[in-house]
């Protein structure tokens, strides 16, 4: 098990070099090849019944995309989940899966233009309460909203 995450962590130090010449793409090669051989006393053991991860697939790829990009430079692929998942995910469970992409779209819109809404009104200082954590923009909005029509009712 040590030597099957001491391959994995090789593997990820060598992706993470600045340059990456084909001495490096044999030693990478190398690697992975380690990783894959030593995985399978996961399986032997019982610990895992199969490897279909994702990200340990997108390894294999490496050394063709490293060839026709060159060298990552540290890239994190966490960067576009993250972006996926906020951009693409909760736009979908908000559609009404009818016509969606147009829906998902106008959620990105919308959500972006409630968020420069709200940098406008801290910057003007409009809005002196900082946004709660896990509240979203939308949220803040209608608060911030609520809280205007209550003040201008009461005057």
């Amino acid at each position: 098990m040590v030597r099957t995450f001491r391959a994995l962590l090789e593997v990820c130090y060598i992706i993470r070099r600045e340059y990456i010449g084909e001495g490096t793409l044999k030693e990478l090669e190398d690697a992975l090849g380690r990783f894959h051989e030593c995985r399978e006393v996961f399986k032997e053991t019982g610990v895992r019944k199969d490897f279909h991860l994702p990200r340990q697939h997108a390894l294999v790829h490496y050394l063709d995309l490293i060839r026709l990009f060159g060298a990552p430079n540290g890239l994190c692929t966490s960067i576009t989940e993250n972006a996926h998942i906020r951009l693409v995910k909760e736009p979908w469970r908000r559609s009404n899966r009818n016509d969606p992409l147009e829906q998902m779209l106008e959620t990105n819109t919308r959500v972006s233009q409630l968020g420069a809404a709200r940098r406008t009104y801290v910057h003007r200082g409009m809005l002196v309460n900082p946004i709660v954590p896990g509240m979203s923009a939308f949220f803040d909005l209608a608060r911030l909203c609520c809280e205007k029509i209550c003040q201008i009712k009461h005057n």
